[in-house]
């Protein structure tokens, strides 16, 4: 039997418009997208932008490790990070789960297939209101992070791997000090021992990033996952990228790393706290900065949910980039980087994932001397059926 619903008087966001009516959707597709009135849902003249594709968030490991040293069992965790995916318009989602560890907690890799089981046992019973697959982190200077890949053949819904390297010194903490604050304001070493450890790192690091960022990018090609990059800052780190097939170029660090990615034709990602917040933490390149380059092809969450959608509201009234624009940024582009180009648009033919949005005005700041815009996420719809 036929599934029929209208979305009406609303802001339609398009690929190249907004357009000002209502959205036909029949059996979990578009099937029509019409101007002016229309009977059906009204929408109060509300945004209706395609859902979000977030390719990394961090954020389920923190629902599943709420305080250190305490666990939570990993369906309910899963649950939990789902219900705020979707109040931030999230549709369709990579969940970052971290593989390799030098920190010495000797259970990653059970505590990184249990989040996966969870992922798709609430996948699979039809619970989630996110469609969720993985997005599988991978430490290339732990010794054992190959193997720990390799546990994860049985994984059908992971879909994309990325090659990161946190070895202070280099890449993200190519300053030292800002790795010190780091691990120090987590509380995961003494103030005492972290000189040893840093030297420990490099030295290990040493050894197996290089053997290991070609042993996980082969296993990631026999198996049609998706392949990004974590942290390039230099033109080398971009060219050894490509010569891995790798298309995704996750925060680089630096306006030439950036550049360089862009000239190989892999999709720029930065994190969309750095943009709320007007700068990276560590200290690296600001994604406003890469943005007004010309340089920026996706916005993710990283740590923050609703912080994609955030940005490109704020930007939007900022004049910094149309709303038309910013919505590529969270929908559209990264759904084609991984393939997934029924999604993330709203079009004739495509998936029926749509975010209804209502822009609050607060007062202007020095910030944003134009006005201070907060979305509210009003509904979702995961191929036409409301799920928030």
């Amino acid at each position: 039997m036929s599934r029929e619903t209208v979305l009406g008087n609303a802001r339609i966001v398009l690929d190249d418009e907004i357009l000002h009516g209502s959205v036909h959707i029949r059996d979990g597709e578009i099937a029509d997208i019409t101007a002016g009135p229309a009977a059906g849902e009204d929408l109060d003249g509300d945004l209706l932008i395609p859902g979000l594709v977030e390719l990394h968030t961090d954020h389920l490991e923190s629902h599943a490790r709420p305080r250190p040293g305490t666990r939570w069992d990993a369906v309910p965790a899963v649950l939990a990070h789902d219900v705020q995916l979707s109040g931030a318009g999230v549709t369709t989602v990579f969940d970052a789960v971290r593989i390799g560890t030098l920190e010495g907690r000797d259970d990653e890799t059970t505590f990184a297939r249990s989040l996966a089981a969870g992922i798709e046992q609430a996948q699979q019973a039809g619970i989630t209101r996110v469609e969720h697959f993985i997005h599988l982190r991978c430490e290339v200077s732990a010794p054992s992070v190959v193997a720990e890949f390799e546990a994860f053949d049985d994984v059908s819904s992971l879909r994309l791997a990325s090659l990161m390297d946190h070895t202070p010194g280099q890449r993200q903490y190519a300053d030292v000090e800002a790795y010190r604050r780091y691990m120090l304001g987590k509380g995961r070493l003494p103030a005492d021992a972290i000189e040893q450890f840093i030297a420990q790192l490099k030295e290990i690091a040493l050894e197996h990033s290089v053997p290991n960022r070609k042993a996980i990018a082969g296993l990631a090609a026999d198996r049609g996952i998706a392949l990004a990059t974590h942290d390039d800052a230099t033109v080398e780190h971009v060219e050894e990228a490509a010569s891995f097939g790798v298309r995704i170029s996750e925060f680089p660090t630096t306006e030439v790393a950036a550049r360089a990615a862009r000239e190989r034709d892999q999709l720029v990602v930065m994190g969309a706290p750095n943009i709320v917040r007007g700068g990276s933490q560590s200290g690296n390149v600001a994604a406003a900065a890469l943005l007004d380059l010309g340089l920026l092809d996706i916005l993710s969450s990283d740590y923050v949910p609703s912080s994609p959608l955030q940005a490109i509201v704020q930007l939007d009234a900022d004049g910094r980039c149309p709303l038309v624009e910013g919505v590529r940024l969270v929908s559209g582009n990264p759904a084609r980087a991984v393939g997934l180009d029924e999604r993330g648009v709203i079009a004739v033919g495509k998936r029926a994932d749509l975010v209804r949005v209502h822009p609050h005005a607060l007062p202007a700041t020095p910030r944003h001397p134009r006005g201070h815009v907060v979305p509210v996420v009003r509904a979702v719809y995961r191929q036409g059926v409301r799920v928030s």
